[in-house]
């Protein structure tokens, strides 16, 4: 209750009116928690919220947070801005059985937030195709693709005038394939598409709003997850996610700057790299490594919680830093500036602030952020350049 009402005295003496800061959202699940290593789906348990925070200061500062429903299942990307940072999607993995609240059933929406009102509001709830998870929006703020889990394909909306619709899928795979995640190039003529059960990557081509899966299938290394596009659109780099048998798992190098499109190197980071982003800096990746911290206790594979930075060079990926964050840690955000690195904590229920320094080395730059929830997606805004 305090965290509630914490947000709504920042969201009242701030004031949200037309967007003009620099924002960071986390969507937040609060139906499951761990409990000793296993994901346990809470019978009662407050609503899933939405936070919203102003990195505008450099100092992050909790604007508002209000009830939106989220889910941990799927890759961290289930929240998306629009560049104008007027609009938020966030889709709905899961939510509870009607007949069984402490079960989870796959979901079918994706609620659309108007950022812009004071506090921000859920202004429609959509319906998707089943398992909606990774949703992504392109820099021209004009199109959104969304990753139906359960049904093999990918939906497609339209952005316009403040609202979003629902025009069209595009068949991806069997429902065996587990689509889990879809990221634009800048360009916005070209997706990719991560197919986390049969273990490729696939690439849409994108005319206005005519969507078309192309002939290719890149295969990636074990079950491909979260997937990020670099801001000068050379590469795009995947996180494979394993099978979280205490092995290392990895993180590939897609070149996109001729075609067809395909992998030229691929590094190991750890066990289970669960989110994974790029920033304003093209050389530089971020990825959340579990690194067993959602292992029982007394587990062989168990550990805390890391977030490791990538480097790019000449087509190359190495890792150059890493930092403890907290655990079962999902997504990862750059600020803007690319100045601090952002990691959510599920079980904490709080932010990581890290600070990026030039030679890509992370540090603490101030306290966690207390979240109403435990963060599962992080994003900023993907603004054109």
């Amino acid at each position: 209750m305090r965290h509630w009402l914490l947000a709504g005295i920042i969201a009242s003496s701030l004031g949200m009116g037309p967007v003009s800061a620099q924002l960071l959202l986390s969507a937040n699940d609060n139906k499951m928690v761990l409990d000793n290593g296993a994901a346990r789906t809470l019978r009662e348990s407050p609503a899933d919220t939405l936070t919203v925070i102003d990195l505008a200061s450099g100092t992050p500062r909790i604007r508002a947070e209000i009830a939106v429903a989220a889910s941990v299942v799927g890759p961290p990307v289930s929240v998306a801005i629009t560049p104008d940072e007027r609009l938020a999607l966030v889709t709905g993995n899961q939510q509870r059985d009607p007949a069984d609240p402490a079960r989870l059933i796959a979901g079918n929406t994706m609620a659309v937030v108007d950022l812009t009102t004071s506090p921000p509001r859920v202004v429609a709830t959509l319906p998707t195709g089943v398992a909606p998870a990774g949703v992504s929006i392109n820099r021209a703020g004009t199109l959104a693709l969304v990753a139906n889990r359960a049904e093999g394909t990918v939906g497609v909306f339209r952005i316009a005038h403040g609202q979003v619709t629902a025009i069209g899928k595009v068949e991806i795979g069997p429902v065996s394939s587990e689509v889990s995640h879809v990221a634009f190039t800048p360009d916005g003529r070209r997706a990719l598409v991560t197919r986390y059960g049969d273990h490729l990557v696939n690439v849409l081509q994108i005319e206005g709003e005519r969507v078309v899966k192309l002939d290719r299938d890149i295969t990636t290394g074990v079950r491909p997850y979260g997937l990020a596009i670099t801001a000068d659109g050379r590469y795009a780099t995947v996180a494979n996610i394993g099978r979280g048998s205490g092995d290392a798992d990895t993180v590939s190098l897609i070149d996109l700057t001729r075609e067809p499109y395909r992998i030229v190197d691929t590094v190991s980071v750890g066990q289970t790299p669960e989110g994974i982003q790029t920033g304003p800096d093209p050389r530089l990746v971020a990825v959340t490594v579990m690194n067993g911290s959602n292992k029982p206790a007394g587990s062989p594979f168990a550990g805390p919680g890391l977030v490791k930075l990538l480097r790019i060079d000449n087509g190359r990926l190495s890792v150059i830093a890493e930092a403890q964050v907290g655990t079962w840690s999902q997504g990862a955000a750059f600020s803007p500036d690319g100045r601090m690195l952002f990691v959510g904590n599920m079980v904490e229920k709080d932010i990581s602030v890290l600070r990026v320094a030039e030679d890509g080395k992370l540090s603490e730059a101030g306290p966690r952020l207390r979240i109403g929830g435990g963060s599962v997606a992080l994003r900023v805004a993907d603004r054109p350049r």
